[in-house]
């Protein structure tokens, strides 16, 4: 049997579906491609003198590292010349990028994580990239920080990459969620696994267990539940795993199941929590939808949730659907 390509698979759902027009086909393209060169760097890792702190700060005054700077500008510069973009916005950046006048402009918007999981760069731990495409609203032609404040139920199209002991790209056009992997030697991109199914059922878990003292009491009685395992009232034993990698954590749930959970807490009672809405959250949520599970920020649905500024953070419950209903039904009740 002959694999099918990145190329292949976007074209046929392109061509066949009629699901994306070529336009958004070849901005994926060039995210991928971006997200290979993105892998060569992170592999390489000290040979390429990568690691350690780059001595800079991001918007949300966290210290980047030096991947993080690389990665960034990896995409900027792949994504800047080819027509098919607007503008773009990065949670290491203050403000959107806007595609400069003497390249032509498209009409999509493309926000992305550049590095996730950066505090795993100097371990050798898995890492990863989040995209998320939305479209430039209609009849603008000079977009705005506004234009992104789109709720995640208009994505198009959404995926990460990670970067790992395999290279993988796992991505959504709205009909289902696709794996690809990377071959090194070739440098392309083969499909490995379609039709993405999260299992319904679930024994593992995912949160930093070491704020367990800042949490709200429905996130203290979910936990305390899975805890008290087969004595307790879910009748089963539950495996903690926490990567400190968002792309890491929920990849692994949409091949083995779980739940991933990083509420908002007790520490700083003013922010709603602490991903982001638009570079983690709603890319990640369409992921997890198109894959058969659910995620919340405890009482809505975060595809639902209408952003209010560019780096809007938000409470994360996501993953296998039964899990997150239960601990949903907690907050709301």
């Amino acid at each position: 049997m002959s694999r099918i390509s990145l190329t292949q698979y976007l074209v046929e759902k392109q061509r066949e579906k009629g699901l994306i027009p070529g336009e958004l086909r070849l901005l994926l393209e060039v995210v991928a491609r971006a997200c290979k060169r993105i892998s060569y760097a992170v592999g390489k890792g000290a040979l390429a003198g990568v690691l350690g702190e780059a001595g800079s700060e991001n918007v949300q005054g966290e210290s980047q590292k030096k991947l993080d700077v690389i990665a960034n500008e990896t995409l900027l510069e792949a994504n800047l010349w080819g027509g098919n973009l607007a503008a773009m916005a990065s949670e290491e950046m203050d403000h959107p990028h806007v595609i400069p006048n003497r390249y032509p402009m498209g009409e999509f918007l493309l926000l992305f994580d550049p590095l996730d999981g950066s505090s795993n760069i100097d371990v050798n731990v898995s890492i990863g990239t989040i995209f998320s495409v939305l479209r430039l609203p209609e009849g603008v032609t000079d977009p705005l920080e506004e234009h992104f404040l789109q709720a995640g139920n208009r994505q198009i199209a959404a995926g990460y990459a990670v970067y790992g002991p395999s290279t993988l790209l796992v991505l959504t056009v709205g009909d289902g969620v696709a794996c690809f992997t990377l071959d090194r030697e070739t440098g392309s991109w083969w499909l490995t696994e379609d039709r993405m199914s999260i299992p319904v059922q679930t024994k593992e878990y995912a949160i930093n267990a070491s704020n367990a003292r800042h949490w709200h009491p429905p996130v203290k009685r979910y936990v305390d539940e899975l805890l008290a395992g087969q004595t307790g009232p879910r009748g089963r034993d539950y495996n903690m795993r926490w990567v400190a990698s968002m792309v890491a954590d929920v990849h692994r749930i949409m091949i083995r199941g779980g739940i991933f959970m990083y509420p908002r807490d007790a520490r700083e009672p003013d922010k709603p929590g602490k991903l982001r809405l638009l570079y983690e959250a709603n890319p990640m949520s369409f992921l997890v939808e198109q894959a058969g599970g659910a995620a919340t920020n405890g009482l809505t649905r975060i595809m639902d949730l209408q952003p209010g500024k560019l780096h809007e953070r938000v409470a994360v419950f996501m993953g296998s659907r039964e899990e997150v209903e239960r601990v949903t039904s907690y907050h709301r009740g």
